[in-house]
């Protein structure tokens, strides 16, 4: 039975199985290149390789949405460009992705003139179209991401 922790890229897959393959051929036991990706795909609790890959992919952006990637974006209409901190699958609702971001420069996160409270450190939750479904007063999404 396979728990709900949520599944790598697949990228970090493929690499977990090409360090299996070579930690294996350093001790004396080789295996073929589809017989480590089985072997991953059991760790993780999947029949097989194609299921683990189909559970893996049908995440659109998430190989693209990694801790140490850049993206640009706005947030409450402020524009900015950033390194993702930390990301999250959502188990609760499907699409959704909790980011962390580490913004370039601090933006100024109050729209009043005489007042300002600049931020850093931005934390929301995107769908697979990088926008927040929390929308400001006047209709925009929080929190837009794209991908550079």
């Amino acid at each position: 039975m396979r728990d709900l922790t949520p599944v790598p890229t697949l990228s970090a897959l493929k690499d977990q199985a090409r360090r299996l393959r070579a930690r294996l051929e350093s001790q004396g036991g080789p295996i073929s290149h589809s017989q480590a990706l089985e072997l991953v795909a059991a760790q993780h609790g999947f029949a097989d390789w194609n299921t683990l890959h189909a559970a893996a992919g049908n995440r659109p952006g998430i190989d693209r949405l990694t801790p140490g990637a850049r993206v640009t974006g706005a947030y409450l209409g402020q524009p900015f460009t950033a390194r993702v901190v930390g990301v999250q699958t959502l188990t609760s609702a499907a699409g959704l992705l909790r980011v962390s971001l580490d913004l370039d420069e601090a933006v100024d996160v109050v729209s009043f003139d005489s007042f300002s409270a600049f931020r850093k450190r931005v934390n929301g939750v995107i769908g697979e179209d990088g926008q927040s479904r929390e929308k400001t007063s006047n209709g925009r999404p929080q929190l837009q991401l794209s991908w550079l």
